[in-house]
């Protein structure tokens, strides 16, 4: 027998430690880019609804550069590309593919056409748009598609952070406030051109953030306490809404961690500043507005006296609740998805909300009803005040955030108390996300690629509408997704169960 190579048996003993150290949870941060980047390159510019609004709102927010938009006639219009005007013109037509952008970006990217469709008066908080006309260029589709990267890169990046940051025992809320929110608004909106991004990333994380800055100290509360300020500017910084659900979450996160000392109001000065702060954002945009008249105009009113647009709304409402999980349509309201996803889905959110809610106690209780009474009066009041009923102006992405909240308090783990998931329940309900995430993806692709109407199954063959340059196949892209996020549901379960945190 041939001798052993000197330093062989070191070799394999630290490739045997190695092993013993590494932990699966390690490759999660870059699943969800490779998953949530899926829904980057699944649908084309000016896939999200008003997107042909924040684009323009974007390519304008920097007055000095001349060569992206230009002032209009009047101080609410502006010069911006063709492009830019038309990236929507497929939308409400599910058999219309985005083919019809071609005539308008063979033209040169030069702002020449006049619009009243943007930001231009101070509609929506600036911060997003500013730092998205960072990423603009006079080539609208890659610009388009860089920034949905770079939000599905803030996500990843910022997740990840918390996860870290977090004292173990709140890591399992941070997993399953997201793991069963997501699909399938959560994954197409995180991963496009919208401010709704910045609104579930800020609202979704900033709670739970200031959770961990009242339970840590030292660098990691400091850290805590710079991502809860960084995500509550994302938030408020994007939408008005959003600014308002940070302070109503930093009132929850307040409340679950009161102490009666000292140190914590010292520390509750931290929430307070940016509270303020949010509420600056939000009365300085028109979007404030809203408190007064609502959404509704003249088109949409349904001239009903306001207690029986209550009584109608009263019972409607729960259709907006779970629209969020694929019960609305898609993109401009027009991509429908298959049962499969919403039943999945809502069945996933519906079971772990169940199962998290049997360990409670004074505190978390009166939070989820506090975040349940919001969920009703917030969306009830803009629809009565707007004179609309349920399914007008006021969608699901709207409220969204306030349901990922919901998830996360559902299961927030309260003194010693654990809640349990055996591992056959573990398993289903990850097979029931992954599979109603690919038939999402699978059907969000089918409609640009060829149009809802086509019955034949690859998505590769008769292809109208697809990316030009270095980007995989229809097919390909769908696989590279499904797999993906299969893969990132796989490592987290497997993760709460070995923490033994919501698994039995």
């Amino acid at each position: 027998m041939s001798e052993p190579t000197p330093g062989t048996g070191r070799v394999r003993s630290a490739v045997a430690t190695l092993r013993s150290r590494f932990r699966l949870i390690a490759l999660a941060p870059a699943l969800v880019l490779v998953a949530v980047g899926a829904w980057a390159f699944a649908s084309p510019a000016g896939s999200a609804p008003d997107d042909e609004f924040h684009l323009a709102s974007i390519w304008c927010a920097n007055d000095a550069r001349t060569d992206l938009c230009k002032p209009g006639t009047q101080e609410g219009e502006r010069y911006i590309s063709p492009a830019l005007v038309h990236v929507s013109c497929y939308a409400y037509d599910p058999t219309h593919t985005p083919v019809c952008q071609e005539q308008f970006l063979a033209q040169p990217e030069e702002p020449t056409e006049l619009t009243a469709r943007g930001s231009f008066e101070n509609n929506y908080p600036p911060v997003y748009y500013a730092f998205m006309n960072l990423f603009a260029s006079d080539n609208m589709q890659v610009s388009a598609v860089v920034m949905r990267l770079v939000n599905v890169v803030l996500f990843a990046g910022i997740s990840t952070a918390l996860y870290l940051l977090l004292p173990a025992r709140r890591r399992p809320t941070l997993v399953w406030t997201f793991l069963v929110t997501m699909v399938p608004l959560g994954l197409f909106v995180l991963a496009s051109d919208n401010p709704s991004s910045w609104s579930i990333i800020g609202v979704g994380m900033s709670w739970l953030a200031l959770v961990g800055f009242f339970e840590t100290s030292g660098r990691r509360r400091i850290a805590l306490g710079a991502l809860f300020g960084l995500t509550v500017l994302m938030a408020a910084g994007s939408r008005a809404d959003a600014a308002v659900y940070t302070i109503i979450g930093s009132a929850i996160a307040g409340f679950l961690t009161f102490e009666r000392s000292r140190t914590w109001l010292k520390l509750a000065i931290l929430p307070a500043v940016f509270a303020v702060v949010a509420l600056y954002f939000f009365v300085s945009s028109r979007q404030v507005g809203v408190v007064a008249t609502g959404l509704g105009d003249s088109s949409t009113g349904t001239g009903l006296d306001k207690p029986t647009l209550f009584a109608y709304n009263f019972s409607q409402l729960p259709n907006l609740w779970v629209g969020s999980f694929g019960v609305w349509n898609l993109g401009w309201l027009d991509t429908v998805m298959p049962p499969i996803v919403w039943v999945g889905a809502l069945a996933a959110f519906v079971g772990v909300a169940f199962v998290g809610l049997g360990s409670s106690t004074t505190r978390k209780t009166l939070s989820v009803i506090g975040l349940g009474l919001a969920l009703f009066a917030i969306p009830m009041y803009v629809l009565v005040q707007g004179d609309n009923a349920v399914g007008t102006n006021v969608q699901p992405r709207y409220i969204l955030p306030l349901i990922i909240m919901l998830a996360g308090l559902a299961t927030f783990v309260v003194g010693t108390r654990r809640v349990g998931l055996s591992g056959l329940q573990l398993w289903l309900l990850g097979g029931t996300l992954a599979v109603a995430q690919s038939f999402a993806l699978y059907t969000n692709i089918r409609r640009y690629v060829t149009g809802s109407q086509s019955s034949v199954p690859f998505l590769d063959t008769a292809i109208e509408w697809w990316w030009s340059g270095p980007v995989v196949s229809p097919m390909t892209l769908w696989f590279i997704g499904s797999a993906a996020f299969a893969g990132l549901v796989f490592v987290l379960l497997r993760e709460m169960r070995k923490t033994n945190e919501l698994a039995a």
